[in-house]
């Protein structure tokens, strides 16, 4: 029917479907899915760059530590390994498109941050690590990038909790399996716990020598 129209008519025709298909996608969801992506990403490359920038501290602080008499080392090793074993995992955009690589990295930072949270506590334990300005401006960066990451994580959750209500939501739902919108990983409540517990440390004083 279409071949016998005039081209304009055919132009018209087209033009009107184009615009009917514009707004079925808009009307299940498919240009949220593409906002929400977006924003997801976005806060997640932020999360990654809190992660690196208190990766980038940590030499620093181990660096003045070593420096010091007697300091416990089971400490120091335990942040030097969790440091390792957190920046080994490559963290790239597509880590939030897979749940159990996304799981693994989450497990290591938490696993670093307890480590440091030990190791700032040990540190009260020695006066001149306490005295120490290099040390002490060090342990303030740190504490303003914890408070950096927090604050990424939490919009990184904020984010995912609104993209994955709508991927799950129905009619969307539908729009998320036809164009693979998968639900995506967010950080856990048992994540948040061990993060958030204070360290157990058995303040012993350094044998005399």
């Amino acid at each position: 029917m279409l071949l016998a129209l005039s081209t304009s008519t055919r132009r018209s025709w087209a033009a009107a479907l184009a615009v009917v298909a514009s707004l079925g996608l808009g009307g299940c969801g498919y240009n949220d899915f593409q906002r929400l992506d977006e924003s997801v990403k976005g806060a997640w490359a932020e999360v990654l760059n809190q992660y690196q920038r208190r990766a980038d501290l940590i030499p620093n602080i181990v660096a003045t530590v070593k420096g010091e008499a007697n300091f416990e080392q089971e400490t120091l090793t335990k942040v030097i390994e969790a440091r390792s074993k957190a920046t080994s995992i490559q963290a790239t955009p597509e880590l939030i498109n897979d749940p159990a690589a996304f799981q693994k990295f989450q497990a290591a930072q938490g696993e670093l941050t307890g480590a440091l949270s030990r190791l700032m506590v040990v540190a009260e334990q020695y006066p001149n690590l306490k005295a120490n300005a290099g040390f002490q401006d060090l342990r303030t960066q740190l504490e303003g990038t914890e408070n950096r990451v927090t604050v990424a994580r939490n919009r990184y959750i904020k984010e995912v909790a609104a993209y994955n209500v709508l991927a799950r939501s129905f009619p969307t739902n539908l729009t998320a399996m036809m164009f693979s919108y998968a639900v995506k990983p967010s950080f856990t409540v048992q994540n948040e716990a061990q993060i958030s517990a204070p360290p157990a440390v058995n303040f012993e004083k350094p044998a005399p020598k």
